[in-house]
């Protein structure tokens, strides 16, 4: 997979910018696993932690499809890997696969570019029942790129504890 990372634009619309913040820190989640064997994905450098890259692939899977296509779409679709909505599933990576992890990460992001495209405006409202309100479409985006931005930093250390790779 070639992974193309674009500095997001530093003069353009609120949209624009939102977007290009977004597209850069999911280009920055594939950059710190590209390479990988399945075996490198799954190892958890970090203990006590039981993360892995390949769980936080399949964890920002989850988040694209709970944020875009259940809470702003209303989508009736259970999570990929729980049907019970339990968040921790997708760090449960024993028999998955990085290509299966990733087409469906992958599918997800289409899905959310879909979306968050069709939307009229970034003041269009959504219930959010766990945080008992109506959010906008900026909320729910700026909330995705912070969940990346954080998950990226570990990634960061979840690389370098694999192989010592270091750097974007």
């Amino acid at each position: 997979m070639t992974i193309e990372r674009i500095d997001p634009p530093r003069r353009a619309g609120e949209r624009e910018t939102l977007r290009g913040y977004l597209d850069f820190h999911r280009a920055t989640l594939a950059m710190k696993a590209q390479g990988l064997t399945d075996d490198q994905l799954r190892q958890r450098p970090m203990a006590p932690s039981t993360l892995s890259l390949l769980g936080l692939v399949r964890h920002m899977a989850e988040v694209e499809r709970a944020w875009f296509r259940r809470t702003v779409n209303g989508e009736d679709v259970p999570l990929v890997w729980s049907d019970q909505g339990d968040f921790q599933a997708a760090f449960d990576d024993g028999a998955a696969t990085g290509a299966s992890a990733f087409a469906t990460w992958q599918a997800e992001v289409e899905h959310a570019r879909r979306i968050e495209r069709a939307a009229p405006s970034l003041d269009d409202t959504v219930d959010v029942p766990r945080w008992g309100e109506r959010v906008s479409l900026r909320v729910v985006m700026l909330h995705v790129i912070l969940e990346y931005a954080r998950h990226n930093g570990h990634a960061d250390l979840l690389r370098e504890g694999v192989d010592g790779t270091v750097g974007p």
